[in-house]
């Protein structure tokens, strides 16, 4: 089923990250094989003078470019990265990323808030990748940005969803998309967040460094299909103590 972001109606609801793909010859099999539409690539990644190996040949004209700002380390920072890399790619969807921190790579949502306030008012989709924070996803919500991109645990970790807590709430709360981003590292992972009524998920290491990305991103997006669907049909409350499929007093009659 459709949904909208940004001004564009989408079907697929896996996002996926372009970073650690051993070869960037896999893209066009893996938008082939399921359907995806949205792929995020960091500026640095990009050179269109490449030799070798230039990303943007391997993208396809319909698929909706965002550009990452991994790398930053405060707004100005990520504001300077943004535009170059809207400038060279022609997009306008900006997936704000700024981490002070080099051990956990822990987002900065002060300087996220800041850098998201300029570029909206500068005419750019911005995404804005947060620590889970209620607050700070309704200060995003009210800047204008087009989602907010909460992690699900820190990136690259493959943990998955490890605060469950704090991201309901953020779900629940703020009217715009909200896209699990950062930890999923397992297809189950990719269906929680979806179960839990996530719009839509980024996912990158997990299929980036599987043994076969390909069959990886397959298996991904038929659990980001599985998980909204579950969701949409509602999820069934857990119960503290057992209760039969089949009632026991007709057999005891």
């Amino acid at each position: 089923m459709e949904f909208e972001i940004a001004g564009k109606k989408l079907k697929s609801r896996l996002f996926i990250g372009t970073g650690k793909l051993p070869t960037y010859k896999v893209i066009p099999e893996i938008i082939k094989k399921t359907g995806v539409e949205v792929l995020t690539v960091a500026v640095r990644r990009i050179n269109p003078e490449a030799k070798i190996e230039n990303i943007l040949d391997y993208i396809p004209d319909n698929i909706t470019i965002m550009v990452n700002t991994s790398g930053a380390r405060n707004a100005e920072e990520a504001i300077k990265i943004a535009k170059a890399g809207s400038e060279i790619i022609g997009t306008k969807w900006i997936k704000i990323e700024i981490e002070a921190d080099t051990r956990y790579l822990a987002p900065d949502n002060e300087e996220t808030v800041k850098a998201t306030e300029i570029l909206v008012k500068q005419g750019f989709f911005v995404f804005p990748y947060i620590t889970p924070d209620l607050i700070t996803a309704k200060k995003l919500e009210k800047s204008g940005a087009a989602a907010v991109m909460p992690l699900g645990s820190f990136i690259g970790t493959n943990k998955g969803i490890t605060c469950k807590t704090l991201l309901r709430p953020i779900i629940e709360e703020v009217n715009i998309p909200v896209i699990i981003d950062a930890g999923i590292g397992r297809p189950s992972h990719a269906a929680e967040a979806m179960e839990l009524g996530a719009d839509a998920v980024l996912v990158n290491t997990a299929i980036a460094i599987a043994k076969n990305p390909v069959n990886m991103a397959i298996a991904i997006d038929m659990a980001v299909k599985a998980g909204r669907l579950a969701f949409e049909n509602g999820i069934l409350a857990e119960r503290e103590y057992a209760e039969p499929s089949s009632p026991l007093t007709d057999f005891l009659k």
